[in-house]
């Protein structure tokens, strides 16, 4: 039995870094982390032509139909161009709305709905943050909301363990990650209206969580691609690095750990997509190795880089803090492993 993506799949990922290539080459991403808001709009508005927003909606909405496992594959394009996107929140809005079956899918396929993602309290509580709700209206503030920048709407976690789409709030506030390709948001809520409330589904949370597993994917693969092409170019003693033992073994192990991964991530979303029981676990376990694997091939490739893995002329670090920043986004590996153990009963 073979299982690889479809030829439609394949092509979809390959377009998409068609696009990737030019719109999120490595000096555009260079300026978008400085905050070079020309660079972030044009890059935009190339995933906006590409038609990203509609890829989960059902075609009978205005949508393309696409379900997680297409998702996975996106998000592992843009996680290997170190992208910034709103993707991961349209994705993650996208199956809410069709698990929930609201008629708000036609606005998001079309741009008229743009989500931003204020889900810290699902995963993790901090002393003075937190969203109570009242009368449905939202109050209190979010840590780490996700694709704020230009967006109507939010979803957003309460302390009543539900997710809540309202509208933006204003009182946004920067806070600094060590991952400057994204920009992440202290958020204040003050009385915006709940107009949605649907219950975070362990679907859901494992959907969130195997985006992320899926951009860890893509981001370690970018560096093992880079460390691969350095070792090949770059001599000491009159010859390539690459033809030394130690070298090659660096790599090796890395495509090692690599490739569980790629398969754990493509079972999940393929067991998401066809309801199986085992796609929650799978999605779970995916994020808590990727978490892992992406660790070790970050720093690994950085050492198959020497010297030159820390300096901004290679950019390695963009990737390196990706990987860092993924894995605690959405629940540490402990968190996603438990989360897995409950779901097949071995824990309370």
């Amino acid at each position: 039995m073979e299982f690889a993506l479809s030829e439609d799949q394949r092509l979809l990922q390959d377009s998409l870094k068609g696009v990737l290539g030019t719109a999120a080459a490595l000096d555009q991403i260079r300026k978008i982390a400085v905050g070079d808001q020309a660079a972030a709009d044009a890059l935009d508005a190339a995933l906006s032509d590409f038609g990203l927003a509609a890829l989960m909606v059902p075609e009978a909405e205005g949508g393309l139909g696409l379900g997680a496992l297409d998702a996975v594959v996106v998000q592992e394009a843009l996680g290997y161009h170190v992208a910034p996107s709103r993707f991961m929140a349209t994705a993650i809005a996208g199956f809410l709305f069709k698990a929930s079956g609201t008629d708000y899918l036609g606005a998001l396929a079309s741009g008229g709905i743009k989500t931003g993602l204020a889900l810290t309290e699902l995963f993790s509580r901090r002393d003075g943050a937190g969203l109570s709700v009242a009368q449905d209206k939202l109050s209190g503030k979010c840590l780490l909301a996700m694709s704020m920048d230009g967006a109507s709407h939010v979803l957003a976690a309460g302390t009543d363990g539900r997710i809540h789409l309202a509208a933006a709030p204003q009182a946004l506030t920067v806070m600094q990650t060590i991952d400057r390709t994204r920009i992440f948001h202290e958020a204040g809520f003050s009385g915006e209206g709940s107009v949605l409330a649907a219950e975070a589904s362990p679907e859901l949370v494992a959907f969130a969580r195997l985006l992320v597993a899926a951009d860890t994917l893509g981001a370690a693969q970018a560096m093992i691609d880079k460390a691969v092409a350095y070792a090949a170019e770059r001599q000491q003693f009159g010859r390539v690095i690459g033809s030394f033992q130690a070298v090659k073994h660096m790599c090796a192990e890395m495509a090692a750990k690599l490739e569980p991964g790629r398969a754990l991530i493509w079972h999940a979303a393929h067991a998401l997509d066809t309801g199986d029981a085992e796609g929650p676990v799978m999605a779970n376990l995916a994020k808590a190795y990727m978490a892992e694997a992406g660790t070790f091939i970050a720093r690994t490739a950085t050492e198959v880089h020497g010297g030159m893995g820390f300096t901004d002329l290679v950019g390695l670090h963009y990737w390196y803090k990706r990987i860092g920043v993924n894995r605690q986004l959405f629940g540490s590996p402990e968190q996603a492993r438990e989360a897995a153990a409950r779901l097949q009963g071995f824990a309370a």
